[in-house]
């Protein structure tokens, strides 16, 4: 078992413990898991490792999001995987390199460890101009505090903008993580 296939799956059996009401979402990660898929290479198909960054205030009135240029979407900031010393630091990386953003930490839901607040599987559709198939994102969410008060320099390349947007908004693009956060506040 490579290091990152070792780390996943620390990570993931955390989840399945700590967070995840059921492994219905997490069927197809399991299964790729088991498979011994490279997860962290994204030629690898049916699907590969994600990871995505929820950026809040620390009142939980806005939430950073970005317009992805190719999904043409609000979403939160994330990409592939990328060589980090943890899932987080690879999250908050994209957060940083999509959005400008700087400052952020770690928000306290996680206690500092290395446990995403949501893994979600999504389709990710064809893409032709790309040669790449249709596929599966795994992708490890983590949550953020920032303030909103700092500038932001969306990177022109693969967002059309990003823009703070009602903490409420969370909760059509990532449900779990919206509801998660609001039972975690004091």
């Amino acid at each position: 078992m490579t290091d990152f296939a070792a780390r996943l799956r620390t990570c993931v059996d955390r989840y399945r413990v700590d967070v995840a009401v059921n492994d219905d979402d997490l069927i197809h990660l399991l299964a790729a898991m088991a498979a011994s898929h490279r997860l962290e290479d994204r030629r690898t198909y049916p699907g590969h490792v994600t990871t995505s960054a929820i950026v809040v205030t620390p009142d939980l009135s806005a939430v950073l999001l970005i317009h992805h240029r190719a999904l043409d979407r609000w979403l939160q900031p994330g990409g592939h995987w990328e060589p980090a010393a943890t899932f987080w630091a690879s999250a908050l990386r994209e957060a940083e390199e999509e959005t400008g953003i700087e400052g952020a930490v770690l928000h306290p839901w996680h206690g500092g460890r290395d446990i995403p607040i949501d893994i979600d599987t999504h389709a990710i559709p064809l893409r032709v101009e790309r040669a790449e198939p249709s596929h599966w994102h795994h992708d490890l969410r983590f949550a953020f505090v920032a303030d909103a008060a700092l500038p932001l320099r969306p990177a022109q390349d693969e967002v059309v903008r990003a823009a703070w947007k009602p903490f409420a908004t969370l909760a059509g693009i990532c449900p779990r993580v919206h509801d998660r956060l609001l039972a975690a506040r004091p």
